[in-house]
């Protein structure tokens, strides 16, 4: 799914018109991102925590010659699943991601 395919879906449950969905999604996005950028948490409840953590710096060696090299400090977006999600997840039939794939599986 992509942004688009979100503004669609909005549009059509809040029976609203695409022009306007789309600046719902906007603002969505745009204001997910500044919190972010400022290291907060956005808790959803019953779908889950998006958080910014900062991945310590370290060595790296590449597996091939053994050769040790830096990896510096950055920072990641972390998710943990809500509780409602994670059951909805865990009662939905296992896909593999690809529409063809599953649509040949069944």
């Amino acid at each position: 799914m992509i942004k688009a395919d979100i503004m669609q879906e909005i549009a059509k449950r809040l029976d609203m018109k695409s022009k306007d969905a789309l600046t719902v999604v906007d603002g969505i996005v745009e204001s997910m991102k500044d919190v972010l950028q400022e290291h907060r948490r956005i808790e959803i409840r019953d779908f889950g925590v998006f958080q910014v953590k900062t991945r310590k710096a370290r060595i790296g060696r590449n597996p091939r010659n053994r050769v040790e090299y830096p990896i510096p400090e950055r920072n990641v977006l972390t998710f943990r699943l809500g509780k409602e999600l994670k059951k909805a997840l865990e009662n939905a039939p296992a896909t593999t991601g690809n529409p063809e794939d599953d649509e040949a599986a069944q």
